[in-house]
C-alpha cells in the first residue's frame, strides 16, 4: 500500500541521517551528531518495535518463518543492538559501521516488503530509490568541489603571503587554518552521502535487473573515489597531517573525481 511504502522510505530516510550523523561523530567525536544520531535510531527502532509486536500479536508467534520476517527480526534485532552499544560504550568506529550494514539490511527487506503487499509499489520505489542515488552522488561532488576550491584558495593565499604581496587579496580570504578546515569539513560531510549513494545505486542496479557487475567501470571509480576520499580523511585525523601535504591530497582527489565523472561515466555499460 502507498502509506507502508511512505513508512518504509520515512524509516530509510532516518536511517541514513543516522548513518551521516554518526560518521560525523566518528570523525569528530562530536557529543551534539552522537545525540542527534542515537535519537534517529531510537526512532527507527520504535517504529520497527510497534510493527514487531503487531506481528507477534497477530500471528502468535515470532516473524521468522519466512525470508522476509526473517530478516525484519534481524533488522531490529541489529538496530537494538546498536542503541544498546550507544548507551553502555564508546564506539564511535563501531557505530558507524553497525548504521552502514543496518541501512543495506533495512533497505532490502523494504523491498521486499513491498513486493509482497503491494508489488505495484515497486517501480515507484525504485524510480525514487534510483532518484536519491543521483541525489546523493551529485550533493557529493558539489561538496568536493566546493572543498577543491578553498584547498586552491589556499594555495594561492600561502603564496601571497610568501611573496609578502598582495595584502588588499588577502583580507579577502580567511586564513590558512580556516581555509584547510573547512575543506576537511566538507570532505567530512560530503564522503557518507557518497556512500549512501553507492550503496542505493547497487541495491537499485541487482533489484531491476540491469546489466551489472563489479567490473564496470564507473562502480569501480566511484569505490575508489570513496578509498581516495576516506584515505585523506585518515591522514588528516589519524596520522594529523595538516597544510599543504593534505591539500595536496585534496587536489589530487578532486583530479580522480573529474577522471571518474567524466572519463568512466562514458565508458559505463550502465551509467548513461
Amino acid at each position: 500500500m502507498l502509506e507502508e511504502r511512505i513508512l518504509h522510505e520515512g524509516m530509510l530516510l532516518l536511517y541514513g541521517l543516522t548513518v551521516i550523523f554518526y560518521f560525523i561523530d566518528f570523525l569528530y567525536h562530536n557529543q551534539k551528531a552522537n545525540r542527534i544520531a542515537f535519537w534517529l535510531l531510537a526512532m527507527v527502532w520504535v517504529i520497527q518495535t510497534i510493527f514487531l509486536l503487531t506481528e507477534i500479536w497477530q500471528s502468535a508467534s515470532l516473524p521468522i518463518q519466512t525470508f522476509n520476517d526473517g530478516l525484519y527480526t534481524y533488522t531490529w534485532i541489529i538496530i537494538t543492538f546498536s542503541l544498546l552499544v550507544h548507551l553502555f560504550f564508546r564506539q564511535e568506529f563501531f557505530m558507524f559501521f553497525i548504521s552502514v550494514f543496518g541501512f543495506f539490511v533495512m533497505i532490502i527487506h523494504t523491498l521486499q516488503s513491498i513486493k509482497i503487499s503491494d508489488s505495484t509499489q515497486i517501480p515507484v520505489m525504485l524510480n525514487e530509490m534510483l532518484f536519491a542515488h543521483i541525489v546523493l552522488a551529485l550533493v557529493s561532488y558539489g561538496l568536493f568541489t566546493i572543498s577543491f576550491i578553498f584547498a586552491c584558495l589556499y594555495f594561492m593565499q600561502y603564496q601571497l603571503l610568501k611573496k609578502k604581496k598582495g595584502y588588499k587579496w588577502l583580507r579577502r580570504f580567511q586564513d590558512l587554518e580556516g581555509l584547510e578546515k573547512r575543506a576537511f569539513q566538507l570532505i567530512a560531510l560530503a564522503e557518507p552521502m557518497l556512500l549512501l549513494s553507492i550503496i542505493l545505486g547497487v541495491v537499485w542496479a541487482y533489484m531491476t535487473g540491469t546489466e551489472f557487475y563489479w567490473g564496470d567501470s564507473k562502480t569501480i571509480g566511484s569505490i575508489f573515489v570513496f578509498g581516495v576520499y576516506a584515505f585523506y580523511l585518515f591522514m588528516r585525523i589519524r596520522q594529523q597531517y595538516r597544510g599543504k601535504l593534505i591539500l595536496t591530497w585534496n587536489i589530487v582527489a578532486f583530479l580522480i573525481l573529474l577522471i571518474n565523472f567524466f572519463l568512466f561515466n562514458s565508458l559505463s555499460n550502465f551509467h548513461m
